[in-house]
């Protein structure tokens, strides 16, 4: 589970709106990341992450969920953070399915 933030607003609206969201897993690190659908410019960015960042990465269009000490691979927008459950993102795997939905 997951909170958005208003660290980036409308980045936040923006996939909030378009979910649920279907993708597959990728791995950098302690992240897990997935494609999206939405092209979305940068609003704010950081080039640091915490554990339990929930993230827009905009080079790949893609979410970042950290729950790791990784650093992101380039600035990424911040949306919210995970508040339930961090600590399952540690047994995903390259390719497992990942779901989005709204609360």
């Amino acid at each position: 589970m997951a909170d958005l933030d208003d660290r980036n607003p409308r980045t936040a609206a923006a996939i909030y709106q378009s979910l649920p969201l279907e993708a597959r897993a990728s791995l950098w690190g302690e992240e897990v990341y997935f494609e999206v659908p939405q092209k979305l410019d940068d609003e704010n960015i950081s080039p640091d992450a915490q554990k339990g960042d929930l993230s827009y990465w905009s080079p790949g269009s893609a979410i970042c969920i950290f729950f790791g000490k990784t650093k992101p691979y380039s600035p990424v927008n911040h949306i919210g953070r995970i508040v339930i459950g961090l600590d399952l993102f540690k047994l995903v795997e390259e390719g497992d399915r990942i779901i989005l939905n709204r609360a």
